[in-house]
């Protein structure tokens, strides 16, 4: 009898265990089908979940799935639940390093694999509604010329997938609505449309009897709930200071408070109530520490979520 689900696929250790576990390679197949649109004839996982190693990184380190495409492509997929910031730049180091790894002395240079970059987040990243984005990198004055293709990435963005109307007819939608478990009707949409969602379902029910497997994933969403109530914590910390002690003070606690938790949502919360008041522009700037461009993405948001 296949137990009961308690995790899902947004937890990261639920998600590499299910999706590298040998035997489950029509899963991946079957999701990166419906996400690069391309033919995939052969898989190779290039690490299989491994407990151990699990068991040493759960408490925060970074959890990616690796695969190998057709005898050459590299498919690197991270799911991430927190914004940790900088996610774009961290991408190209991943990039960077995964195409080191596979520049071996006397490669050359036509021979190195495309890799590509998967990043499933669970919050919301870029300034635009799409909430799959992949990128290109072109000429500036011919755009329609693709000078660099041995890298990608994709940024799938799941909080513009819940307000979308997504088509249950398509694959990656129907693998979206699996992994984000927020909408019944949508996975039964999907299960109904696609047999290997079906499977997958009853894959996850058996993966969840996994006692070895659910402590991790247990021990993951603890770490993920710490994590959060530390930041929040800070947060509400350097706030009240704020009040307290003025407005100046209560900056430049804010930036302290937001250096030491290694969090950039201190400033832009303090920039929100800045941009609220007459305080010009520069100053905001020179108070908060933030770049100017910075402030004024803020404050485009800000304008777009009136």
């Amino acid at each position: 009898m296949v137990q009961k689900q308690k995790f899902n696929l947004k937890n990261d250790v639920i998600f590499k265990a299910f999706f590298a576990k040998k035997g489950n390679e029509e899963f991946l197949i079957d999701f990166l089908n419906g996400l690069l649109k391309i033919e995939i004839k052969k898989i190779e996982i290039r690490e299989e979940v491994n407990l151990e190693k699990l068991k040493n990184e759960e408490k925060g380190g970074r959890l990616d799935l690796q695969a190998t495409l057709n005898d050459g492509i590299i498919v690197n997929i991270e799911l991430q639940i927190q914004d940790t910031d900088n996610m774009e730049n961290r991408s190209l180091v991943y990039a960077a390093k995964t195409i080191s790894r596979e520049t071996k002395k006397g490669t050359k240079y036509q021979d190195i694999n495309q890799v590509i970059m998967i990043n499933i987040l669970n919050y919301k990243l870029l300034p635009y509604k799409e909430y799959v984005s992949d990128t290109v990198t072109v000429l500036n004055k011919h755009r329609e010329y693709e000078v660099i293709e041995g890298v990608k990435w994709y940024f799938i963005e799941l909080p513009k997938f819940r307000k979308a109307k997504p088509d249950m007819n398509e694959k990656l939608n129907q693998w979206l609505a699996l992994i984000d478990d927020r909408n019944r009707g949508w996975i039964e949409m999907a299960e109904k449309n696609n047999k290997t969602i079906e499977k997958a379902r009853i894959e996850m029910g058996y993966l969840s009897g996994d006692e070895e497997l659910e402590r991790l994933a247990e021990l993951r969403e603890k770490w993920t709930m710490d994590y959060d109530s530390g930041v929040n914590s800070a947060k509400e910390e350097g706030l009240e200071l704020g009040r307290e002690q003025g407005l100046a003070d209560g900056i430049e606690i804010g930036k302290e408070a937001g250096r030491e938790e290694g969090k950039r949502n201190e400033k832009v919360e303090i920039v929100k109530k800045l941009l609220k008041t007459d305080m010009k522009l520069d100053d905001i700037v020179n108070i908060v520490g933030l770049t100017k461009e910075d402030v004024l993405e803020i404050k485009k948001q800000e304008e777009e979520s009136k």
